[in-house]
């Protein structure tokens, strides 16, 4: 009853929004799955890391040509088909462990990253549909909502990969995930809305790439920003809390989850954080360089051998809250400036350097700490930012002139 008497934008936010909740709820638990399992049956931490190589790299190609797809076909059409992809990747993983070879994992992570990007920029493209052109402070709550609740659940997602690995095995806890999973898949065939985010006239394959300045300057950002996260945050983080901490898969399950939860929380309330939307690209810039310090202090902490467990738990939560700020703004500004007919171009464009930049966070990961460890990872991480500074300060620059400054 409630339902019906909401208007047509809030119901498709709403279902969008469901679906990317189900979508990130499996997202997160597999990856602490694969992690954890495939430490416990001795994998190095570079062999983990390749483990989702494909995962990431499909995700570059995805939101590229997933982008171009929404555009031509309807964003309810790539939605959908990024929850099949996922179920079907699910679905390969529980099968008898001997068949679990590195390339069989790659192969369905492989459909795992193409699920995952499909769900991703078809959600925050669509959003930039419902919401009227001029109401930029209702764009970026809403950005920030969705995105905010999504690593939140994220997080519940790692500590459902931990609880469930423990609980039921890793085979048991991957069929759990897809009958949820084929729920939400089933409601959103019957409840979103057709054609949404279809382009006027069908886009040329030409049209992949932006042309515009600001959005390709915004997605340099990215790729470091999300790089610099995932160097650290990914396989080395884990590895070294189960290797030099001993702490237990449900340990670390439960606290990268609350780490995630806290992370989207603050996501979500980045508006009323940052409060003045008049020069959001200056306080990009000022939310990136205060990250960039965040790394270095964390590792001098380690070097100076200070109690390891609150050194991670409070660096780690510093670095989770001022992260989650430069991630909402950059959410905000590329819905911002994409253009309205064919969003879905523009949207997946970013989201490829976002890919672009998981990627290479995740193979210098593995790469970085079982040669040097957890500080080199650390001291990579904040010069991925330093770049990420240098860059964010080029759209300062146009807002300066676009304000007449």
């Amino acid at each position: 009853m409630l339902l019906n008497k909401l208007s047509s934008e809030i119901k498709q936010y709403l279902v969008i929004t469901g679906n990317y909740w189900a979508f990130t709820l499996t997202d997160g638990a597999l990856r602490m799955l694969v992690v954890l399992y495939f430490h416990q049956l001795g994998y190095s931490p570079l062999s983990i890391a390749m483990l989702f190589l494909f995962y990431e790299l499909f995700g570059v190609v995805t939101n590229l040509v997933g982008g171009w797809l929404g555009a031509r076909l309807g964003l309810n059409k790539t939605m959908n088909l990024g929850l099949s992809l996922q179920i079907l990747a699910l679905i390969m993983l529980a099968v008898n462990p001997q068949w679990l070879s590195v390339a069989y994992v790659m192969a369905a992570q492989a459909l795992s990253g193409i699920a995952k990007d499909l769900n991703k920029m078809s959600a925050k493209s669509a959003i930039k549909l419902l919401v009227p052109e001029d109401a930029d402070s209702t764009l970026y709550k809403w950005v920030a909502r969705l995105t905010g609740s999504k690593n939140a659940l994220k997080g519940v997602g790692f500590f459902m990969g931990g609880v469930l690995l423990g609980a039921f095995g890793f085979a048991g806890a991957l069929w759990a995930m897809a009958s949820l999973l084929l729920v939400a898949w089933i409601s959103s065939l019957v409840l979103l809305k057709q054609d949404l985010g279809k382009k006027k006239f069908k886009p040329k394959f030409s049209e992949l790439f932006s042309k515009s300045r600001q959005i390709n300057i915004l997605s340099a950002a990215r790729l470091c920003l999300f790089a610099s996260r995932d160097v650290w945050f990914v396989v080395a983080l884990p590895v070294f809390l189960s290797s030099t901490l001993g702490w237990d898969h449900t340990l670390i399950g439960s606290f990268m989850a609350l780490w995630i939860i806290f992370y989207g929380i603050v996501q979500a309330n980045a508006p009323k954080i940052t409060r003045n939307l008049q020069a959001p690209a200056r306080q990009l810039t000022f939310w990136a360089a205060l990250l960039t310090v965040i790394p270095v202090l964390i590792a001098i902490a380690l070097y100076q051998q200070l109690a390891a467990t609150w050194v991670i738990v409070l660096g780690l939560l510093c670095f989770g809250g001022v992260f989650a700020i430069n991630s909402s703004l950059h959410s905000y500004l590329i819905v911002k400036f994409a253009d309205s007919d064919g969003v879905s171009l523009d949207v997946g464009f970013y989201y490829m350097a976002n890919a672009m930049g998981r990627l290479l966070g995740t193979v210098l990961s593995g790469a970085i700490y079982q040669v040097y460890g957890l500080e080199a990872c650390l001291w990579f991480s904040s010069l991925l930012l330093l770049f990420t500074v240098f860059i964010s300060k080029r759209l300062t620059t146009d807002e300066q002139i676009y304000s007449g400054e």
